[in-house]
């Protein structure tokens, strides 16, 4: 098996997690990425510099045995800090146990040490600024173009892995051989990375045990710890209307306007906003959801190349680990069988890649407007307290997919089935106390089955 030539489109977090999971089984493979080393060179501004790691991101991360290589780049998170307009804070914590937190990591530092720890095994080699230009599915060939010499080459290969992001060349090629339609969903929001900076001796200025979250309805702001005493600052907002990445244009008082307007403590904590925000580009959102991932036992999809999901859960990442976890758990499974391992991978992972993508978008109303919500805070702590009382049954949805290993579509179906018993408890009251809690108990017994 170990003679067989593996091939790994995009050198990435999923890629080069991937990378590490071959080579432990003896496989060598060789990754093509399109961009330079992210070891040499700086890391793109405004491309989401840090992450939320979560438990099942930490499950794939320790599968591959590199959990040991990360841990110094974690800073715990057990909460939203959420920033109203008067700059009064409201610290909401994610769990009820202390093991219930989640971590802000750099992304570029975690994909450097992925891409370390696959070249010491001694199989995996890298190659930079080589750009996909086609694949070859009946031939089993791909075909490169080096991106600074502009040669081409083409090359054999037994598997083709492609975890080469959300516009993938190698999804578009399988699109076109298979004659498939992929949907791809952009969202009418963008986005803009800013920058809190650290004190002068390397501190916070803001609480660095918290994701922090300006909710404003129909947009928000948020920033997330790093480990040098600054916060990465993202500010998502709608491409058209009133206000809008359209009506803010380029113009420095409109922008200086909104921020002051809006987000008052944190434009004081940040000096360079306006070059920031005028230097960096205006990301897009968007959810790809593929028919198929795979062509036999030659080409896999894997990570945001078969489902790019919009951030808003924290699980695009976490995902794509849990992806390549399920693969080396397949290729166990099925004693090396390409053909049974792929399908399998694609049949198990594709319900919960659309169940994720379906809650990130929950998410993002949820981060920007259900959270200021009385009612929302009162459903928040009778979940918790529902969880306390049915700790096999009732698990709040946001735990579900943080803090568990139910596959997400499960989480999904069980999500829905105790909003409505939240709705039910809490449609005529306002607190706690006003919750009949034997009825509550009637009702999950008789809704949810045992985890």
């Amino acid at each position: 098996m170990s003679n067989e030539k593996i091939m790994i489109a995009g050198a990435g977090l999923a890629g080069s997690l991937m990378a590490v999971y071959l080579a432990r089984r003896g496989f060598d493979v060789t990754v093509f990425e399109k961009r330079p080393d992210m070891r040499q060179e700086t890391i793109s501004a405004g491309r989401s510099i840090n992450l939320a790691l979560a438990n099942r991101g930490i499950a794939g991360l320790e599968g591959a045995g590199v959990m040991d290589r990360v841990n110094d780049l974690l800073i715990p998170m057990e909460g939203r800090m959420l920033h109203d307009e008067q700059g009064g804070l409201d610290f909401q914590a994610y769990g009820k146990r202390p093991e219930e937190v989640i971590y802000s990591v750099s992304r570029g530092e975690l994909n450097k040490r992925l891409m370390d720890a696959a070249e010491e095994t001694g199989r995996v080699r890298f190659h930079f600024n080589q750009a996909l230009e086609s694949v070859d599915f009946e031939q089993r060939r791909i075909h490169l173009i080096d991106e600074l010499r502009g040669e081409k080459q083409a090359l054999g290969c037994d598997r083709l892995i492609a975890t080469d992001g959300a516009g993938s060349p190698t999804r578009q090629a399988m699109e076109a051989h298979l004659g498939m339609t992929v949907s791809e969903e952009l969202l009418g929001h963008g986005y803009k990375e800013l920058n809190i900076p650290g004190t002068a001796n390397g501190d916070w200025q803001m609480e660095r045990g918290a994701l922090h979250i300006w909710p404003r309805g129909g947009y928000m702001l948020i920033a997330l710890p790093n480990l040098d005493g600054s916060f990465t600052v993202t500010l998502f907002l709608p491409h058209k209307g009133e206000p809008s990445f359209n009506s803010l244009g380029n113009a420095p008082e409109k922008i200086r306007s909104f921020f002051e307007s809006e987000f008052s403590d944190a434009t004081k904590l940040m000096p360079d906003l306006l070059d920031t925000y005028l230097e960096n580009p205006l990301g897009k959102l968007g959810t790809v959801r593929s028919p198929q991932w795979r062509v036999n036992d030659f080409a896999l999809l894997l990570g945001d190349a078969a489902h790019a999901i919009v951030p808003f859960h924290g699980q695009g990442m976490n995902c794509a680990f849990e992806d390549c976890l399920e693969l080396d758990r397949c290729l166990d499974e099925f004693e090396g069988d390409w053909t049974q391992a792929f399908a399998a991978t694609e049949a198990r992972r594709k319900p919960n890649a659309n169940a994720i993508a379906d809650m990130a978008l929950e998410n993002y109303v949820e981060m920007r407007d259900s959270v200021r919500d009385p009612k929302f805070k009162l459903q928040r702590e009778l979940g918790w307290k529902l969880e306390e009382r049915h700790p096999n049954r009732f698990i709040p949805r946001y735990s579900m997919v943080m803090f568990h290993h139910l596959p997400y579509a499960e989480a999904q179906s069980r999500g829905r089935i105790q909003q409505t018993i939240l709705n039910e408890l809490t449609a005529d009251t306002d607190s706690l106390e006003g919750v009949d809690m034997k009825h509550a108990d009637e009702l999950v017994r008789e809704r949810l089955s045992e985890t």
